[in-house]
């Protein structure tokens, strides 16, 4: 080999090192050059998907492309999210979802991911509040007067949700377990058609975020008894926490976005910082308020976190339960 080969490989040899050293901050600087599709793994109409339209109004702002919101329900969530594990790791692909994404492994024998290790964590979103609403006319004045009355007449009580496996089934089915109560659950194909159920009289309560239940209740159509909260929000500081009455009982519910597994860090940090800039902008946080909720737009690390101490806690739920998903 002449001296003049051995120049053009070490040549080439340094152009390779170099493109290699600045492909992430390339793919950083161009990012992103076509529409973003958001997964929503739920119905249309319903609460996370409203939240999804916000979120991403306020990214297409800031990112300058269109987020195409691509609507996959089915099986608790787990489509949406299998489309997610299955999509490039490009960027052009996240998903915005509920705390389901803790719930599933709890309730599929084979569903073939595992949320924790193959998807990206990205932000958690926000602490969402489920609550105990009933009719505004009916017999129960108090979360109180429920839980007594289902101890006296157990197996009358009905409890609507949006599904079987969802996060609002298992904070009802735990609240049974916590109180020990005999509480028949009837599943809907969403919340808004839990709460039409409601308003016809065919179910006695609905457990179902803020982001449902809220304008009902200040329409005065229905009253929340409880949140499932930890403690009382903000949205509603005169509503008690369903501790309070049943000590020990607290059903997080949560969203957050994720991407496909191996999203470039590049990407991910840019993603991250946007979504975190959204926290401390006044107009987001007071239409996040509308709903109830309060954004944190967290680390990736935080809900990663999130995911690692939820798992097993709805495992035992269902467990207990007996809620299984085919």
């Amino acid at each position: 080999m002449t001296s003049i080969d051995r120049c053009a490989m070490t040549r080439r040899a340094l152009a390779g090192a170099l493109i290699s050293v600045a492909a992430p901050a390339l793919a950083q600087e161009s990012w992103p050059s076509r529409p973003i599709r958001l997964i929503i793994p739920f119905a249309p109409g319903g609460p996370i998907d409203t939240v999804g339209r916000l979120v991403g109004e306020r990214l297409r702002e800031k990112l300058g492309q269109p987020f195409v919101i691509d609507n996959r329900a089915g099986a608790g969530g787990s489509i949406g999210l299998r489309a997610t594990v299955q999509a490039a790791p490009d960027g052009a692909t996240f998903v915005l979802t509920s705390s389901s994404l803790a719930i599933l492994p709890a309730i599929y024998a084979n569903l073939g991911f595992d949320p924790r290790t193959d998807l990206t964590p990205v932000t958690l979103v926000a602490e969402i509040a489920t609550t105990i609403a009933v009719r505004s006319d009916h017999r129960f004045a108090t979360l109180q007067a429920l839980v007594a009355e289902a101890r006296a007449r157990p197996g009358i009580i009905t409890y609507g949700t949006s599904g079987i496996g969802s996060s609002n089934h298992l904070s009802g089915a735990m609240l049974a377990a916590t109180a020990r109560l005999d509480l028949v659950h009837v599943p809907y194909r969403g919340a808004a058609q839990a709460m039409n159920a409601l308003y016809t009289g065919d179910i006695d309560m609905v457990f179902a975020s803020t982001v449902e239940t809220l304008a009902h209740a200040r329409e005065g159509r229905a009253r929340i008894l409880a949140v499932t909260t930890q403690e009382r929000i903000l949205a509603l500081p005169d509503v008690p926490t369903a501790r309070e009455t049943v000590p020990g009982y607290v059903a997080p519910n949560w969203f957050a976005i994720a991407a496909p597994k191996g999203l470039p860090a590049p990407i991910l940090a840019r993603m991250s910082a946007e979504l975190a800039a959204l926290r401390t902008d006044p107009d987001f946080r007071a239409r996040f308020a509308m709903l109830g909720a309060e954004p944190l737009m967290s680390s990736p690390d935080i809900l990663a976190a999130r995911l690692a101490a939820d798992v097993p806690t709805w495992r035992r739920v269902a467990a207990e339960a007996g809620i299984r998903a085919e």
